[in-house]
């Protein structure tokens, strides 16, 4: 009888090793988990508040903002292009440094150029200005939606006075 439990076990340890050989050559072939950042080109609708006015005290206002991202993959760096529709339009095109903070969210900041025309100012001026433009996006998890928020601030935007323009803006992407 002895004999028999010796091989019993004999026969239960190669068994137990069995499964852990099996599982670590299983487990082998699997990639790890890395955070990515939030990838993805979007188009998107939204409002801005422009939160600065001309020497008229014009300038400050509501407007339609449509967004786009294009994102390289290789990169982290992405062209935005900003337009603006109100009382008068402005098309914002920057190049922005992305900083992912999870896998659904970037930070970034860009530099680029406000083109206004119009005779009343948009949100962001309504002259031809450099422009800073700090923001955030986020990816809605198991989706294409981006909820996104910026900052445009134009350095000598107004014709009257001159002076810089801030605008807030929000709204919601689409990825492709």
């Amino acid at each position: 009888m002895t004999s028999f439990s010796a091989g019993a076990n004999k026969i239960a340890g190669v068994a137990i090793a069995a499964t852990f050989v099996t599982t670590a050559v299983m487990l082998s072939g699997q990639t790890p988990v890395q955070a990515q950042a939030a990838y993805g080109s979007y188009i998107g609708v939204g409002a801005s508040l422009g939160l600065s006015s001309d020497d008229n005290d014009d300038g400050s206002g509501i407007a339609a903002v449509i967004t786009t991202r294009y994102k390289f993959l290789e990169a982290p760096l992405s062209v935005r292009t900003q337009a603006f529709i109100g009382e008068s339009t402005a098309v914002v095109p920057t190049i922005s440094y992305d900083f992912p903070l999870s896998w659904q969210t970037d930070a970034y900041i860009g530099a680029g150029v406000s083109f206004a025309n119009g005779e009343e100012p948009s949100p962001v001026g309504d002259q031809t200005s450099f422009v800073i433009q700090p923001g955030v996006d986020y990816v809605i998890p198991n989706g294409n939606t981006v909820i996104y928020g910026n900052a445009v601030v134009a350095f000598d935007a107004f014709e009257n006075g001159g002076g810089t323009a801030v605008a807030i803006q929000g709204g919601l992407g689409l990825r492709f």
